[in-house]
């Protein structure tokens, strides 16, 4: 099977990875506002329904009567579809679910599954290589990790049951995105990124419309009404920039790059919790946290920035 090949637009692909980081760093902070008036199934309904919508009006306005080629895909294609369709719908509500039963700084731990499982992909899968100054940042950047998250993963070591069942749905759910990440990437050989992201968007709204109740958000004050249109435009466009990301760069780099979404996590629940006083609670992070976070944005540069290499064999 032939895989796919990147553009060979580095600076293109790392500026709409940086744009991803920066958007899903952000999400957490109004996902975790808007549940608390809103179910996790018409909170998740209505991300995809609103994504499916807004992406709809601009592939009409740019391509106009034109529109997309009559897609052409052989049984392998339909299988990678279906599978990115079922990773991003099923990453949704485990993520909230995990979070729910953790807390939403544990799941930014959890989550780093993701990123790490869509490198190690991209090595394996679509023979993508690390320079010896790449492979140096990935050790930086996984000390940083220990530091910064050094008491979310000492909570771990003596948590609860529940506390542990959330940690393993927050896992599960990073899985699942991998697998939609490596799916999309592949499918870029034969679908355009704008084109896969409206089916998917369409197909998790209808998966999830049975047990969403569209009818509870008529009565939202208007804080979590915008909170929750926030919420729909920040996936149409983080997913956009992710999916296009994909079609430009190495997968195994936008993976680092996405490491600094812990990061942006923290620094936007300070100033949410300074411009909107009580309704959520600032993040706090110790002196190693802080020396962690700067390791961690040092590997990610080194690996994002490294010395590239061409992928061995056809990628």
């Amino acid at each position: 099977m032939l895989l796919h090949r990147t553009s060979g637009r580095w600076q293109l692909g790392l500026s709409l990875s940086l744009v991803t980081a920066i958007l899903w760093g952000t999400i957490p902070n109004i996902l975790s506002i808007a549940l608390q008036n809103v179910d996790t199934y018409t909170l998740t309904w209505f991300r995809f329904l609103s994504s499916f919508l807004l992406s709809g009006v601009y592939i009409s306005l740019r391509h106009g009567r034109t529109g997309f080629k009559q897609p052409r895909l052989n049984r392998t294609g339909w299988l990678l579809l279906v599978v990115a369709i079922l990773g991003v719908g099923l990453d949704y509500p485990l993520y909230l679910w995990g979070m729910a039963k953790t807390s939403p700084a544990n799941a930014e731990v959890m989550i780093q599954l993701a990123p790490l499982l869509l490198g190690l992909g991209a090595i394996v899968i679509f023979k993508e290589r690390y320079s010896l100054q790449q492979w140096l940042g990935v050790g930086i950047l996984s000390a940083g990790f220990v530091l910064f998250f050094r008491e979310q993963l000492r909570l771990l070591l003596v948590a609860s049951g529940q506390y542990l069942t959330g940690s393993a749905l927050v896992m599960l759910a990073a899985v699942c995105w991998a697998a939609y990440a490596l799916a999309q990437k592949q499918l870029l050989r034969d679908l355009s990124s704008e084109l896969i992201m409206l089916i998917i968007y369409g197909s998790c709204a209808l998966l999830y419309l049975p047990v969403a109740q569209p009818a509870s958000l008529l009565n939202l004050d208007r804080l979590t009404l915008g909170v929750l249109l926030l919420s729909g435009l920040s996936t149409l466009i983080s997913y956009g920039a992710f999916a296009e990301s994909l079609a430009h760069w190495e997968a195994s780099k936008i993976s680092a790059v996405q490491s600094l979404t812990p990061i942006v996590t923290i620094a936007t629940s300070w100033v949410i919790a300074a411009a909107l006083p009580g309704i959520l609670a600032p993040a706090s992070l110790t002196s190693l946290g802080f020396l962690g976070a700067l390791l961690v944005m040092g590997g990610s540069i080194l690996i994002a920035l490294g010395q590239r290499l061409k992928p061995a064999g056809v990628a």
